[in-house]
């Protein structure tokens, strides 16, 4: 197969290929992808931060307006079920219009969305908030990880991928450490008027330094000499060279005396004219739930988001009662188990999940498959399910608030390590076709985030803390052990619907769609 090679070694193909062109997203020069990669940190934090910023200042909520407990969890219920049927819409948008204008306009909103949220009075309003705020934030959930395949090459991103869930995780876990601090000191209305500032000067950040990174590669020519990939292997990855059949590799070249864009080009808000397929799209988002792999991939990156949802609803309510009567600001402090659990967790599953990738090549005659990288899902399987039974029977006993706090810490850890895998499966299984495949893998999460939201104050309620984190970590227990037998029956999957996938891939080419 004639294959593009790595400028640092020549056993790595690069995949995708890339073009000759200097404006290819693939093509960029270091320093421009990490301001692309800084960008996309920015937009996740600005919408990331405001979605959390309240698990820590539940109790001086109430304490302080006329919504409930139970009407705060099921606004975030709400929130979470639109950040991910949104993607329906959003993700569509991007391909047709560009991933630019969509990140802008959705902290646009996002912005307005915090200035009116201290100023419900009622359930209603408050569930229509969150509900606004869910929809217009969707783009954070799928179109990020669509981004990073844009630009970084196979054998690259499972580190870049780790930096976008470190991201977007820790947006979520930092929001409630800082919200306590605020809360204290100026009132809990503050901790969103913070949010509304810092997505203004996020706006202006991504309008002057965001590009888009919607680039349509073209089609591989028929009288290309291609090597015959063998039917069992054809959605397999190829990534190592060993046979000594291969030809002659060709060169990296970017052939620079191709105009590149100027800067005032890339302040443009719209991407290229393309034909106006927009409800094509859409269907298309929807036809992918017949791929077993996409669902579940959402099935498992819904099971990391879920546990550690059902610790940020009733974090807040253990740390403020006795024996720990902690204040907002306490509270928060105790995020900060998470955020490191989560830099050292992306830390391993970044980097071991590449090494995992081509060693599996080297020893496969340079094909690397996707399942390769679910055995990192061995950890999560260890530390996760006992977890629960420590921040549960633990707050039920009274323990030591060291034990809590170590169980949040892990269960945010491990449940990003599940999320890196399962992302990267997905985009890694369907690569052509990411940016449909993951609108379904969003939505499937972010359901059983809505399910687990709306449901957590009563199962609690009528069952206990005890019981109810008993339960959880048997149920935690069987969902993540699922990575098992899809190492060994994923590969079956996705050859049986190879011909409904590549049948989607002309059509999008047909098309001139980016993926």
């Amino acid at each position: 197969m004639h294959a593009q090679h790595s400028e640092k070694t020549e056993e790595i193909v690069l995949i995708p290929t890339p073009t000759d062109d200097p404006d290819d997203p693939l093509n960029w020069s270091f320093k421009r992808k990490l301001l692309s990669m800084f960008c996309l940190v920015l937009y996740n934090m600005a919408v990331g931060v405001p979605s959390a910023a309240i698990y820590s200042v539940l109790v001086p909520i109430i304490e302080n307006s006329s919504l409930t407990l139970s009407n705060l969890n099921d606004g975030t219920g709400v929130m979470f079920l639109f950040f991910g049927w949104g993607c329906l819409v959003w993700q569509p948008m991007a391909q047709q219009y560009g991933k630019r204008p969509v990140y802008i306009f959705s902290v646009f909103v996002t912005l307005f969305m915090m200035v009116w949220a201290p100023y419900t009075t009622s359930s209603g309003e408050w569930i229509a908030s969150k509900l606004l705020q869910g929809f217009f934030g969707a783009p954070i959930e799928s179109l990020g990880e669509i981004s990073i395949a844009d630009i970084w090459f196979e054998h690259e991103r499972g580190r870049w991928m780790s930096v976008y869930a470190v991201s977007l995780i820790v947006s979520n876990q930092i929001a409630p450490l800082v919200a306590g601090f605020i809360s204290d000191g100026q009132g809990w209305k503050w901790v969103c008027f913070w949010c509304a500032i810092f997505d203004g000067v996020a706006v202006i950040v991504l309008f002057f330094f965001m590009e888009e990174t919607n680039y349509t590669r073209p089609h591989i020519a028929a009288d290309d000499e291609i090597e015959e990939i063998p039917e069992e292997k054809q959605i397999g990855i190829v990534t190592v060279e060993q046979t000594d059949s291969n030809p002659e590799p060709l060169k990296y070249h970017i052939d620079m005396a191709k105009p590149m864009k100027t800067y005032t080009q890339k302040l443009q808000l719209l991407d290229k004219p393309r034909p106006f397929v927009l409800h094509k799209l859409m269907w298309r988002s929807l036809t992918m739930f017949r791929f077993p792999v996409v669902c579940w991939s959402g099935f498992y990156y819904g099971l990391g988001v879920v546990w550690f949802n059902i610790l940020n609803a009733t974090g807040s309510s253990i740390f403020s009662s006795p024996p720990y009567n902690f204040s907002s600001s306490m509270v928060g402090v105790t995020y900060i188990a998470p955020i490191l659990a989560t830099v050292a967790f992306s830390f391993i599953s970044g980097n071991l999940g590449d090494r995992l990738r081509l060693n599996a090549a080297r020893k496969k005659n340079g094909v690397s498959e996707p399942e390769d990288r679910l055995w990192l899902n061995t950890i999560y399987l260890i530390l996760g399910p006992g977890c629960f039974i420590l921040w549960g029977v633990g707050a039920w006993k009274g323990i030591h608030w060291i034990g809590l706090v170590f169980a949040m810490g892990i269960l945010g850890g491990a449940g990003l390590m599940g999320a890196h895998c399962s992302i990267n499966y997905v985009l890694e299984s369907y690569c052509a076709l990411g940016s449909c495949a993951m609108v379904p893998v969003i939505i499937i999460r972010n359901t059983m985030s809505f399910a687990v939201n709306w449901g957590i104050t009563p199962w609690v309620e009528n069952t206990g803390i005890r019981n109810t984190f008993i339960a959880a970590c048997f149920i935690s227990l069987a969902g993540i052990s699922t990575y098992l037998p899809m190492i060994y029956y994923g590969k079956r999957t996705r050859v049986a619907t190879k011909d409904a996938y590549w049948s989607y891939v002309q059509e999008a080419l047909d098309l001139g769609l980016p993926h």
